[in-house]
Protein backbone atom coordinates (compact mmCIF):
# COMPACT_ATOMS: atom_id res chain seq x y z
CA UNK A 1 0.00 0.00 0.00
CA UNK A 2 1.30 3.41 -0.95
CA UNK A 3 0.17 6.42 1.04
CA UNK A 4 0.75 10.08 0.26
CA UNK A 5 0.27 13.19 2.41
CA UNK A 6 -3.14 14.83 2.16
CA UNK A 7 -1.91 17.83 4.16
CA UNK A 8 1.05 19.31 6.02
CA UNK A 9 1.18 20.69 9.53
CA UNK A 10 2.22 24.26 10.33
CA UNK A 11 3.70 24.64 13.82
CA UNK A 12 5.85 27.10 15.82
CA UNK A 13 8.45 24.31 16.08
CA UNK A 14 10.95 24.04 13.23
CA UNK A 15 12.81 21.14 14.90
CA UNK A 16 11.89 18.15 17.05
CA UNK A 17 13.49 19.64 20.14
CA UNK A 18 10.81 21.02 22.44
CA UNK A 19 7.83 19.44 20.70
CA UNK A 20 5.52 18.00 23.41
CA UNK A 21 5.97 14.25 23.81
CA UNK A 22 2.21 13.62 23.69
CA UNK A 23 -0.71 15.36 22.06
CA UNK A 24 -2.93 17.30 24.46
CA UNK A 25 -0.22 17.73 27.09
CA UNK A 26 0.16 21.40 26.08
CA UNK A 27 -3.42 22.30 25.21
CA UNK A 28 -2.57 25.93 24.43
CA UNK A 29 -0.13 25.06 21.63
CA UNK A 30 -1.71 25.98 18.28
CA UNK A 31 -1.03 24.71 14.79
CA UNK A 32 -2.72 24.36 11.41
CA UNK A 33 -3.47 21.44 9.11
CA UNK A 34 -3.13 22.79 5.55
CA UNK A 35 -4.35 20.49 2.78
CA UNK A 36 -2.32 19.88 -0.36
CA UNK A 37 -3.52 21.14 -3.74
CA UNK A 38 -4.71 17.67 -4.71
CA UNK A 39 -6.96 17.49 -1.65
CA UNK A 40 -8.02 21.15 -1.49
CA UNK A 41 -11.73 20.38 -1.59
CA UNK A 42 -13.81 22.59 0.70
CA UNK A 43 -16.69 20.12 0.53
CA UNK A 44 -14.49 17.46 2.16
CA UNK A 45 -14.66 19.54 5.37
CA UNK A 46 -18.46 19.63 5.38
CA UNK A 47 -19.84 18.47 8.76
CA UNK A 48 -16.51 18.77 10.56
CA UNK A 49 -17.82 21.80 12.46
CA UNK A 50 -20.03 19.46 14.51
CA UNK A 51 -16.98 17.82 16.16
CA UNK A 52 -14.66 19.11 18.88
CA UNK A 53 -11.63 16.86 18.37
CA UNK A 54 -9.77 15.15 15.53
CA UNK A 55 -7.43 12.22 15.12
CA UNK A 56 -4.41 13.06 12.98
CA UNK A 57 -2.52 10.20 11.33
CA UNK A 58 0.88 11.53 10.37
CA UNK A 59 4.48 10.64 9.61
CA UNK A 60 7.63 10.84 11.73
CA UNK A 61 9.37 12.46 8.78
CA UNK A 62 12.61 13.13 10.71
CA UNK A 63 13.01 9.46 11.67
CA UNK A 64 12.61 7.79 8.29
CA UNK A 65 16.22 6.63 8.09
CA UNK A 66 16.73 6.14 11.83
CA UNK A 67 17.61 2.65 13.05
CA UNK A 68 14.63 0.80 14.54
CA UNK A 69 14.75 -1.67 17.45
CA UNK A 70 12.34 -4.07 19.15
CA UNK A 71 12.79 -2.17 22.42
CA UNK A 72 13.04 1.54 23.17
CA UNK A 73 13.82 3.79 26.16
CA UNK A 74 10.79 5.95 27.05
CA UNK A 75 11.68 9.39 28.47
CA UNK A 76 9.09 8.94 31.22
CA UNK A 77 11.16 6.02 32.54
CA UNK A 78 14.26 8.20 32.68
CA UNK A 79 15.62 7.16 29.30
CA UNK A 80 17.51 4.22 30.81
CA UNK A 81 14.93 1.42 31.04
CA UNK A 82 14.02 -0.52 27.91
CA UNK A 83 10.49 -1.63 27.01
CA UNK A 84 8.91 -3.17 23.91
CA UNK A 85 8.25 -0.67 21.13
CA UNK A 86 4.60 -1.80 20.81
CA UNK A 87 4.06 -0.88 24.48
CA UNK A 88 5.14 2.72 23.84
CA UNK A 89 4.46 5.68 21.59
CA UNK A 90 8.07 5.96 20.57
CA UNK A 91 8.68 7.82 17.28
CA UNK A 92 11.15 5.11 16.23
CA UNK A 93 8.64 2.73 14.63
CA UNK A 94 8.92 0.51 11.54
CA UNK A 95 6.36 2.48 9.50
CA UNK A 96 7.10 5.90 11.05
CA UNK A 97 3.40 6.61 11.68
CA UNK A 98 2.11 8.82 14.48
CA UNK A 99 -1.39 9.27 15.93
CA UNK A 100 -2.50 12.43 17.73
CA UNK A 101 -5.75 13.71 19.18
CA UNK A 102 -6.16 17.48 18.74
CA UNK A 103 -8.87 20.03 19.52
CA UNK A 104 -10.51 21.87 16.63
CA UNK A 105 -10.23 25.65 16.98
CA UNK A 106 -11.42 26.81 13.57
CA UNK A 107 -12.19 25.45 10.12
CA UNK A 108 -11.26 27.49 7.04
CA UNK A 109 -12.92 25.98 3.93
CA UNK A 110 -11.55 28.77 1.72
CA UNK A 111 -7.91 27.68 2.21
CA UNK A 112 -8.79 24.86 3.08
CA UNK A 113 -7.25 24.26 6.49
CA UNK A 114 -8.05 23.33 10.08
CA UNK A 115 -6.68 25.27 13.03
CA UNK A 116 -6.09 22.98 16.02
CA UNK A 117 -4.68 22.99 19.54
CA UNK A 118 -2.67 20.47 21.53
CA UNK A 119 -0.70 18.90 18.68
CA UNK A 120 2.71 17.25 19.15
CA UNK A 121 3.92 17.79 15.57
CA UNK A 122 6.77 19.89 14.22
CA UNK A 123 6.43 22.27 11.30
CA UNK A 124 6.19 20.55 7.92
CA UNK A 125 4.99 17.19 9.27
CA UNK A 126 3.08 15.22 6.61
CA UNK A 127 -0.54 14.35 7.47
CA UNK A 128 -1.86 11.13 5.94
CA UNK A 129 -5.42 11.18 7.24
CA UNK A 130 -7.84 13.15 9.38
CA UNK A 131 -10.67 11.46 11.29
CA UNK A 132 -13.21 12.79 13.80
CA UNK A 133 -12.79 11.88 17.47
CA UNK A 134 -15.89 10.01 18.71
CA UNK A 135 -16.28 10.13 22.51
CA UNK A 136 -18.63 7.13 22.69
CA UNK A 137 -16.03 4.77 21.24
CA UNK A 138 -12.70 6.62 21.55
CA UNK A 139 -12.88 7.53 25.25
CA UNK A 140 -12.03 4.87 27.86
CA UNK A 141 -11.43 6.76 31.14
CA UNK A 142 -11.13 3.56 33.22
CA UNK A 143 -8.52 1.92 30.96
CA UNK A 144 -5.06 1.04 32.28
CA UNK A 145 -2.17 3.13 30.99
CA UNK A 146 0.80 0.78 31.43
CA UNK A 147 3.95 2.34 32.87
CA UNK A 148 2.38 5.81 32.60
CA UNK A 149 0.08 4.92 35.52
CA UNK A 150 3.03 4.65 37.89
CA UNK A 151 5.34 7.36 36.56
CA UNK A 152 4.55 11.06 36.48
CA UNK A 153 6.37 13.85 34.69
CA UNK A 154 8.76 15.77 36.91
CA UNK A 155 8.05 19.41 36.13
CA UNK A 156 10.79 22.05 36.11
CA UNK A 157 10.52 25.52 37.54
CA UNK A 158 10.95 28.01 34.68
CA UNK A 159 12.69 31.34 35.24
CA UNK A 160 12.18 34.04 32.59
CA UNK A 161 14.13 37.31 32.98
CA UNK A 162 11.84 40.31 32.54
CA UNK A 163 14.21 41.81 30.00
CA UNK A 164 13.38 38.93 27.64
CA UNK A 165 9.58 39.22 27.91
CA UNK A 166 9.18 41.59 24.90
CA UNK A 167 10.35 38.83 22.53
CA UNK A 168 6.98 37.08 22.73
CA UNK A 169 3.36 37.88 23.53
CA UNK A 170 1.83 36.92 26.87
CA UNK A 171 -0.07 34.12 25.12
CA UNK A 172 3.11 32.77 23.53
CA UNK A 173 4.97 32.90 26.85
CA UNK A 174 2.21 30.83 28.44
CA UNK A 175 2.80 28.11 25.86
CA UNK A 176 6.60 28.36 26.08
CA UNK A 177 6.65 28.16 29.87
CA UNK A 178 4.46 25.05 29.88
CA UNK A 179 6.59 23.36 27.22
CA UNK A 180 9.83 24.10 29.05
CA UNK A 181 8.40 22.98 32.40
CA UNK A 182 7.99 19.51 30.85
CA UNK A 183 11.79 19.38 30.38
CA UNK A 184 12.50 18.98 26.63
CA UNK A 185 16.04 17.68 27.26
CA UNK A 186 16.95 14.04 26.65
CA UNK A 187 16.33 12.44 30.03
CA UNK A 188 19.85 11.06 30.33
CA UNK A 189 21.23 14.62 30.23
CA UNK A 190 22.00 16.28 33.55
CA UNK A 191 24.73 18.83 32.97
CA UNK A 192 24.02 22.21 34.62
CA UNK A 193 26.69 23.87 32.47
CA UNK A 194 25.20 22.75 29.18
CA UNK A 195 23.18 25.28 27.20
CA UNK A 196 20.19 24.07 25.18
CA UNK A 197 18.49 25.80 22.27
CA UNK A 198 14.78 25.49 21.44
CA UNK A 199 13.59 27.09 18.18
CA UNK A 200 10.13 28.62 18.55
CA UNK A 201 8.26 31.02 16.24
CA UNK A 202 11.38 31.92 14.26
CA UNK A 203 13.57 32.63 17.28
CA UNK A 204 15.99 30.59 19.40
CA UNK A 205 15.38 30.23 23.13
CA UNK A 206 18.62 29.46 24.99
CA UNK A 207 18.42 27.94 28.46
CA UNK A 208 20.23 25.95 31.13
CA UNK A 209 18.88 23.58 33.79
CA UNK A 210 20.24 23.11 37.31
CA UNK A 211 18.65 21.62 40.44
CA UNK A 212 15.16 21.45 38.95
CA UNK A 213 15.19 25.06 37.71
CA UNK A 214 15.26 25.95 34.01
CA UNK A 215 16.59 29.46 33.35
CA UNK A 216 16.30 31.21 30.00
CA UNK A 217 19.47 33.22 29.48
CA UNK A 218 18.93 34.69 26.00
CA UNK A 219 16.73 34.74 22.94
CA UNK A 220 18.21 35.14 19.47
CA UNK A 221 16.55 35.96 16.18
Amino acid sequence: MKIEPIAYFHSPFTSKFGVPRQSGIVEELKGTVVFTKEYSHAEALRGLETYDYLWLIWGFSENVDAEKHATVRPPLLGGNERIGVWATRSPFRPNNLGLSSVRILAIHPEVPSIEVAGADLMDGTPIYDVKPYLPYVDSHPEARGGFTDDHQWQYLQVEIPEILRPHYTAEQWKVIEKILSLDPRPHYHDDPAREYVMPFEGKEIHFVVAHGVLTIDKILQ
